[in-house]
């Protein structure tokens, strides 16, 4: 009888009547988040064989030593980059800055290893820079003369650095633009130059900011393959996929993974503790921006070079040398493979998109109307999918799919002699289920801040006139949040269309789309070939560049 009362009160406590649709749906989309990261602790620590010794005294030292200077160096100079940036183009008034604003974010439509290919191919030693040098001066071979081999992990860090800098620009921008003037023209007035206020002012009231957008970046960073593959770089993620796929050692590559799991999980709870913060650098009064800096002749020339320069590094250069490439193989391009590739990626990036907006409307509105504990821990355990490299998220995904066909083909196969392929894995349903895993988190971070521009009056009112919660969502919540809907869409779909290691793991047998159709001729050093399919890729970034930058302009007239 106590028992009885006991398990009643808890069931009361979390599933009562009132939310016991929306508690079973919360748990249901925390449980396909948490399926991938408890299966690669599964297979981590069910591996027959101490595998973990003998990763520790061979290759894992030279895994994290090489990720730790690559995530070091990429840091240092995506930190100078975006941050100099960000205060210049809020401080100073400059021809064509407004310009400027969204140049800077150009190179997010980049996939790294896109740059990364055209890179190699521009400056190794067939390449044309090194040809053009060999032409001029006369030089007959590589000992006559010294080049900086884009293929080292200084070579990487160049790449990544340059494609990465926006996070941290967005992020270091959008907390400048939040601070109040007072506080720079105090330091004015008391004959402090603008450097020293950058430094002793701005600079630390935007930390929080800052700390976050290098965060992404480390993320993004631990999450590349393809890039720091081509340049034989052996961080963390290629060692997961040499070990997993090169050697056949599945429990390996999941103790691998382990190792960046739990590194990426710390980095998330920084992260979520800094976005606490972020209000410090708000303030309703007169903002940094108001009165821009103009600036002299020669320190014009300066700044102008210094905003172009990652622009043209990061975007423009590789944009021409693909767009070279395509001009120069138009007549080789097969239209009937071209259209398949593009078919297979705009039918899994838009299932991606449509399933990862509506299950995060689903949470947001479940997180926001309730302080169910178990609805808001759901929520937090689906958040975690965006810590999953695309390599670790193969291997979580790829392991239990393979044990529920199993389970199928036998229950068919005894019980009802019926044979049957696979359902999942080996589909483009696996696929789509790493794509929900992994973005689900953008979905609902673009959807919560479209939430929280709603007035609550509103709501009130309509459930004070009889709407149903969800009739309320559907016909007043939703239109409003609509353009926050479309970012959320938008950004899945552009992240889908880039994603390769998973993509390339989980795809079916003869199964391609525009990011592994890049990566297979990469791989069989034909650039110009994957010109057509990387430049695609390219031009669907640029979308959701577009909305950024309204974004952070929205409610300024400057």
């Amino acid at each position: 009888m106590v028992w009885q009362l006991f398990m009643r009160a808890i069931f009361n406590k979390f599933f009562y009547q009132k939310e016991f649709l929306e508690t079973l749906g919360a748990l249901f989309v925390a449980s396909i988040i948490a399926i991938p990261i408890l299966a690669i602790f599964y297979i981590a620590f069910s591996a027959d064989d101490n595998i973990w010794t003998h990763l520790a005294s061979t290759v894992l030292p030279g895994y994290i030593i090489t990720t730790v200077i690559v995530i070091s160096g990429v840091s240092i100079i995506t930190l100078l980059i975006g941050v100099s940036l960000a205060w210049i183009i809020t401080v100073y008034e400059f021809p064509f800055r407004r310009i400027m604003e969204w140049l800077c974010l150009l190179p997010l439509a980049m996939p790294a290893y896109i740059v990364a290919y055209t890179y190699g191919d521009f400056l190794d030693y067939t390449g044309f820079v090194q040809s053009k040098l060999r032409f001029l001066f006369g030089w007959d071979s590589i000992k006559d003369y010294w080049f900086p081999d884009i293929y080292s992990i200084g070579g990487s860090i160049f790449i990544m650095a340059f494609v990465l800098y926006p996070y941290i620009y967005i992020t270091s921008r959008a907390a400048f633009l939040r601070q109040s003037i007072t506080l720079i023209e105090m330091s004015s007035i008391l004959g402090k130059s603008s450097l020293y206020s950058f430094f002793h002012i701005a600079l630390p009231m935007a930390r929080p900011a800052i700390i976050i957008g290098l965060i992404l970046v480390i993320m993004e960073t631990m999450n590349e393959f393809a890039a720091f593959e081509y340049f034989g770089v052996d961080t963390l993620s290629v060692g997961v996929y040499i070990t997993w796929l090169g050697k056949n050692n599945l429990g390996g590559a999941a103790q691998i993974a382990i190792f960046m799991l739990l590194f990426v999980f710390l980095l998330m709870m920084i992260e979520k503790g800094l976005r606490k913060k972020r209000s410090f650098t708000q303030n309703n009064k007169k903002q940094i921006s108001a009165n821009r800096i103009k600036l002299t002749k020669g320190r014009l020339v300066l700044v102008m070079m210094f905003c172009i320069l990652p622009v043209l590094i990061g975007f423009l250069l590789p944009s021409l040398v693909l767009f070279d490439f395509i001009l120069e193989r138009i007549l080789e391009v097969e239209l009937l493979e071209y259209a398949n590739l593009l078919f297979n990626s705009l039918f899994l990036s838009i299932c991606a998109a449509i399933l990862t907006t509506i299950l995060g409307i689903f949470l947001v509105n479940t997180h926001t109307t309730s302080n169910n504990i178990i609805i808001r821990l759901s929520v937090t355990i689906s958040r975690l999918g965006y810590a999953l490299p695309g390599v670790v998220l193969a291997i979580g995904v790829i392991v239990p799919l393979v044990a529920v066909d199993g389970a199928l083909r036998n229950i068919f196969g005894q019980h009802l002699n019926i044979t049957i392929g696979l359902i999942f894995s080996g589909t483009l349903m696996a696929i789509i289920y790493a794509y929900v895993v992994r973005f689900l988190t953008i979905s609902f971070g673009t959807i919560e801040s479209g939430f929280t521009t709603l007035n609550p009056d509103i709501t009130a009112a309509s459930r004070l006139l009889g709407k149903s919660k969800l009739s309320t969502l559907i016909n007043i919540q939703l239109p409003i949040i609509k353009p926050a809907l479309i970012m959320s869409a938008l950004l899945v779909f552009v992240d889908s269309m880039k994603e390769l290691p998973a993509t390339l793991i989980l795809r079916p047998f003869n199964f391609d789309t525009l990011a592994t159709n890049v990566y297979t001729y990469a791989s069989l050093s034909d650039i110009g070939s994957a010109s057509l399919p990387a430049m695609t890729i390219v031009v669907a970034g640029l979308f959701p560049i577009i909305l950024i930058n309204r974004e952070l302009n929205r409610g300024r007239k400057d």
